[in-house]
């Protein structure tokens, strides 16, 4: 992975930036393409999804290793929120303040209302279902509802799938989040071959750590490669925001070493194909590597095919279409539904073909994240943006501010409209 790293040194949603405390480096550009790649990231998740959970089984060999493989894109959006969060807030006057208020303003509404459509399911699978990863959650259900509602649930490794499972890694990012203003302050001054060897440090570190899990394996050698979400230090290895932290901060470096590179479309070509042939390898191997070494081993690959995408090569000019650019806005809402969605669906067409099913679910989740994103996401957007202004006022209760504090900690880098960027 450090070889990937080692080739860049050859040289996202839109964002509305409104005061000077949250103004980047000049010459900032549109990012569109970032936002397809986050659409495919997505729809790769859904592979997985779709395997795991019945819906999508068979095929040729290497879309069951790459179907397998799907919870990638988990680390994907790690490091493109790392990236994205540099090139939309990389000025000297960041207000930490501020930036967590918008973050709350962009990625709650949209949560509270995956919590709230699945909310049903999770309540009667408590009742009337034994599925291993609510074990935690019913013994503790008070406590674990209280968590997600906070996105801290990733801090308990029994419980990081509590409510809708897929909101654990919101629970990481919001740790992301919280440590973004402080991690900026140190590693802005970089110089590009100083982030070039942090692109490849912290891909080792993250590597090293699922290579000591492998080594120790405390939840028993036969289980390194097991799914079961059950084993405690596994779902750390799995869930942990410490243990993910690095994949943010090879984002971070990586949005810097873009905002240091000049223009140069060949060398994102470079990029993209090196970053994309690991993981073409990485999928063709999928079956005789540990699976966690699986997860660790493609920060790099992603910076690359971030920072080549970043860098707008002629010919990925498809990326920038509308229609992709409008599926990867709303591609934050499609990952918070698309199981819960997919699944439901798959039940209510029962009398079906078989394709036909999985088409309607791949079709469902996607309208319903469209829905989301237009009817709740904007417009949740829009009010909070204008409260926070309002609340930003000169004379401003303390009382008013009080209010947000609490707020400061429920905090994530976006995963859908942060991906486009321009100017002031």
């Amino acid at each position: 992975m450090a070889n990937v790293a080692a080739g860049m040194t050859q040289s996202v949603a839109r964002v509305e930036v409104p005061t000077a405390a949250e103004r980047t480096f000049s010459g900032r550009r549109r990012l569109d393409g970032l936002t397809a790649l986050r659409l495919l990231a997505a729809l790769h998740v859904i592979l997985f999804h779709l395997k795991v959970e019945g819906i999508l089984t068979g095929g040729p060999w290497w879309y069951q290793n790459f179907a397998g493989i799907g919870y990638i894109g988990v680390n994907f959006f790690f490091v493109l929120s790392g990236f994205i969060l540099v090139h939309t807030y990389a000025a000297n006057d960041l207000d930490p303040r501020r930036f967590w208020r918008a973050r709350f303003a962009r990625i709650y509404p949209a949560y509270v209302l995956s919590l709230a459509v699945t909310a049903p399911f999770f309540l009667f699978a408590l009742r009337h279902l034994s599925l291993p990863f609510f074990a935690w959650s019913e013994r503790h259900l008070e406590f674990a509802a209280l968590l997600t509602l906070c996105l801290l649930q990733a801090w308990i490794p029994q419980g990081a799938l509590t409510w809708n499972p897929v909101c654990w890694s919101l629970s990481v990012e919001a740790s992301f989040y919280a440590l973004f203003p402080f991690l900026l302050r140190r590693i802005r001054a970089f110089s590009g071959r100083m982030l070039l060897f942090g692109i490849a440090a912290f891909s080792l570190i993250s590597f090293s750590i699922s290579a000591v899990y492998i080594l120790v394996h405390p939840g028993g050698a036969a289980k390194v490669n097991s799914s079961d979400i059950t084993l405690f230090w596994k779902n750390v290895l799995s869930f942990n925001p410490l243990v993910r932290l690095p994949e943010f901060i090879v984002g971070m470096m990586t949005g810097l070493l873009f905002l240091h590179t000049k223009s140069n479309p060949r060398l994102g070509s470079v990029c993209v194909l090196s970053g994309s042939a690991v993981i073409v390898l990485i999928t063709a191997l999928a079956t005789t590597i540990p699976n966690p070494l699986i997860s660790a081993g493609f920060l790099s690959a992603f910076a690359a095919i971030i920072l080549g995408v970043a860098l707008r090569p002629p010919w990925m000019r498809l990326f920038t279409l509308r229609p992709l650019v409008l599926l990867g806005e709303a591609s934050y809402s499609l990952y918070l539904l698309h199981s819960f969605v997919m699944t439901k669906a798959f039940e209510a067409t029962l009398g079906l073909p078989h394709g036909i099913r999985v088409a309607v679910c791949v079709v469902a989740a996607i309208g319903a994240s469209l829905v989301s994103y237009e009817f709740v996401e904007e417009p949740a957007r829009r009010f909070l943006r204008h409260k926070r202004r309002s609340e930003a006022a000169p004379h401003q209760s303390e009382m008013s501010k009080s209010v947000w504090l609490p707020c400061e900690l429920l905090i994530r880098p976006s995963v859908t409209k942060d991906v486009l960027s321009r100017p002031n």
